[in-house]
């Protein structure tokens, strides 16, 4: 058995994986997560033989886990992962391949080892995401954009009169302020989506992740999968890889 953990910008996401299956467990909100929390978490889990960790949030979220599982497993393998310029069939389109999001990388692991095809993915997440990868798993760059929360939000700290709102409405021309940022905001992701794929081959593939990729993909006029343990699948293909 094996754990996968993904520290992202607002949620760590977790699982156990056996035999190339991913069983995933309850997610936590960064700004909650204590020592205790995690240990509360995992102790009832058997010893893993490796820990593969990716973390975009703060620092101090990767030492706390790291602490915790040796706590909980002494000398456990943890092998924090990094993008790279190329690795498990996926070359890195960055300059500084480094600099690209660890999140995004896997991501490009996980959609070039399942399908091996042109594709299009997209994080909706904290922050959306989009990175295409051609089919000699050359990755052509991607873009990155506020999440619908943080558009929402920006809106809020910008001005006096527009309220931040959770609340979800009908998706159109509305009559009311909450309404029309909720619409807006979702229609500004989706027109970012169509916008990319208009202006690429036909046969590409759209996959969507992230906590906001089924309300996006609703609202799409283009057919996509949500995969929403895309990240972790990522993880599972570089220790599947892992010497």
């Amino acid at each position: 058995m094996n754990l996968l953990i993904d520290i992202g910008n607002t949620r760590l996401k977790w699982a156990i994986t056996t035999a190339g299956q991913i069983m995933a467990g309850s997610s936590l909100i960064n700004s909650r997560i204590d020592r205790d929390e995690l240990l509360q978490l995992w102790k009832g889990i058997y010893r893993p033989r490796r820990i593969a960790v990716s973390c975009v949030s703060a620092n101090r979220l990767l030492e706390l886990v790291q602490s915790v599982a040796h706590e909980l497993w002494f000398d456990v393998d943890i092998i924090p992962v990094k993008p790279q310029a190329q690795a498990f069939g996926v070359i890195n389109a960055y300059r500084q391949p480094e600099r690209l999001g660890v999140d995004r990388w896997l991501s490009l692991v996980a959609v070039w080892q399942q399908y091996h095809s042109p594709a299009c993915i997209v994080d909706c997440g904290t922050a959306i995401t989009v990175d295409l990868i051609d089919a000699d798993g050359r990755h052509q760059g991607g873009l990155i954009t506020p999440g619908l929360t943080l558009m929402k939000k920006s809106l809020g700290q910008g001005t006096e009169a527009l309220p931040f709102s959770g609340t979800e409405y009908a998706v159109g021309l509305a009559d009311f302020t909450e309404a029309a940022i909720y619409s807006g905001t979702l229609m500004a992701a989706i027109g970012l989506i169509e916008h990319v794929l208009a202006k690429q081959p036909a046969n590409l593939r759209l996959i969507l992740t992230g906590g906001d990729a089924e309300l996006i993909a609703g609202q799409l006029g283009i057919p996509c999968t949500v995969d929403p343990e895309l990240v972790l699948r990522g993880l599972l293909c570089v220790l599947e890889g892992h010497t």
